[in-house]
């Protein structure tokens, strides 16, 4: 059985990096009929952050990203916690500590920061300086009884530790550069090094899919595998995701959440799709993927070793095809609560979809969908370049024009109102520019915006010929 996990710390919102690894466990697991596990990583008691945890189940939820074993949750599978298995990493430790493999640490903070200042001054590559690794065995138990210590993992310094990455292919290390790492803190709670071992062996994990950054610390999981006489998963280490400037993405230069690119009104769809496409290549042109296609298409050979630039703009991009491709009433019902929010009164749900519909074509996000909406509920206030376009005679003429035609429709559509600029330009000899910006502006606040048959039906006959004589008595 191929099974995934992704496995997060509860220290805040999900990172995007997160949702990619999330999302590549996720449709690896699909695509081969495996299953993926969602574990918390929450060893670290002082770095966990309150609702950290539903926040993320409720970011998975909305991103349509499930998991398929763990405890029930409401009839779903709910995440593992790791502090609820310390008696598993307890049985674990101690028979690392009987094989040698593992051995107690009774240095102080002062002791250890003193002596990483020192090897660092030297040009050490560790560290520590191994000072309890040959301390009496009776000794090191008597001492383990009362004294605050933590328990450390031998690493042989003779030895290279070779593995292949799917990514990465033959990839070695060599022990001399690497640390007793911790396994046990002092306060009795694994680090992530050693419950991530034992996790991902005891729940049955086939390939651990992870961040690069995870890459050097791979020698050291794959001898916890063998001092514990277990067989080590297929590793595959997902490249760095990079701002612009090939640094890497932080929240120092723009978002990095999740929630945040949702709560502006980027579409889960266009998340998913922009997001599996940084650093995993189909292997053609092809960009647009819903879920399901994403599920079928994935592959880890696809995988890239290069950073991935995560861009903005074209996230932005995406997402307006989005916008302009999903149901027309799914979409007003994901921008409904911008317009109720600005007090909007879309009670008329034939004039709110023919706005949405129209406005979803001109934006990116949906936080831009009332700057393409308000014009159609309230007046648009005409100032400045635009007033001295509309006040001049020709536009007076124009309007008043149109007024009276207008007044003698009964059903203004679309191509009475096509006919209705053929007229005005063989009767007034206006055309143009001269036709549709001052149009535009009276009824819409900008000359650019929707064809005159689609703003004055959206407007209705009632309210274009009212919005006319607004601008024509404020000349």
């Amino acid at each position: 059985m191929i099974k995934t996990r992704f496995a997060p710390s509860p220290t805040g919102y999900l990172h995007l990096g997160g949702l990619r690894t999330a999302l590549f466990n996720y449709l690896y697991a699909r695509k081969v009929g495996g299953k993926v596990v969602l574990r918390i990583e929450d060893t670290d008691q002082q770095r966990q952050v309150e609702g950290a945890v539903d926040n993320l189940m409720e970011t998975f939820d909305k991103m349509g990203i499930g998991f398929d074993e763990g405890p029930r949750q409401g009839g779903e599978c709910g995440p593992y916690f790791q502090s609820q298995r310390l008696s598993v990493y307890q049985e674990q430790i101690r028979r690392l500590l009987d094989s040698g493999h593992a051995y107690p640490c009774f240095c102080s903070p002062e002791r250890l920061k003193k002596v990483r200042e020192e090897r660092a001054a030297q040009k050490f590559n560790t560290p520590y300086d191994r000072h309890c690794l040959n301390l009496p065995r009776r000794e090191a138990l008597d001492r383990m009884q009362d004294q605050p210590h933590v328990i450390r993992m031998k690493i042989p310094q003779d030895r290279i530790v070779r593995f292949y990455d799917i990514v990465r292919d033959a990839v070695e290390f060599n022990c001399a550069d690497i640390d007793d790492q911790v396994l046990i803190k002092t306060d009795g709670f694994p680090t992530y090094h050693f419950a991530n071992v034992v996790d991902d062996h005891l729940m049955g994990i086939s390939h651990v899919i992870r961040g690069e950054e995870w890459l050097p610390s791979t020698p050291k999981h794959i001898l916890l595998y063998e001092y514990c006489g277990w067989k080590a998963p297929k590793f595959a280490h997902l490249p760095l995701l990079l701002n612009p400037d090939r640094s890497k993405l932080s929240k120092r230069q723009g978002d990095v959440a999740v929630e945040v690119y949702l709560q502006k009104g980027y579409l889960p769809e266009a998340l998913n799709n922009y997001v599996a496409l940084l650093g995993w290549a189909p292997g053609n042109d092809r960009e647009m993927f819903s879920l399901d296609q994403l599920e079928k298409a994935f592959s880890l050979k696809g995988l890239q070793k290069s950073g991935a630039v995560f861009d903005v703009e074209k996230l932005k991009w995406m997402n307006g095809h989005y916008l302009r491709e999903l149901p027309l009433k799914q979409i007003a019902r994901l921008a409904e609560p911008r317009f109720l929010q600005a007090g909007i009164d879309i009670s008329d749900k034939t004039k709110y979809l023919q706005v949405v519909d129209d406005a979803r074509r001109r934006i990116s996000i949906l936080d831009e969908i009332l700057d393409f909406s308000n014009m159609f509920y309230e007046v648009p206030a005409v100032q400045g370049e635009h007033r001295l376009f509309i006040d001049d005679g020709t536009s007076r003429e124009l309007f008043i024009f149109w007024k009276d035609k207008l007044n003698e429709m009964t059903n203004p559509d679309t191509e009475a109102i096509k006919a209705l600029i053929r007229e005005t330009t063989d009767e007034l000899g206006i055309t143009g520019k001269n036709l549709y910006w001052p149009l535009r502006i009276a009824l819409y606040g900008s000359p650019h915006g929707p064809d005159l048959p689609t703003l004055i039906g959206i407007l209705g006959r009632e309210e274009t010929i009212r919005r006319l004589e607004l601008q024509m008595n404020k000349a």
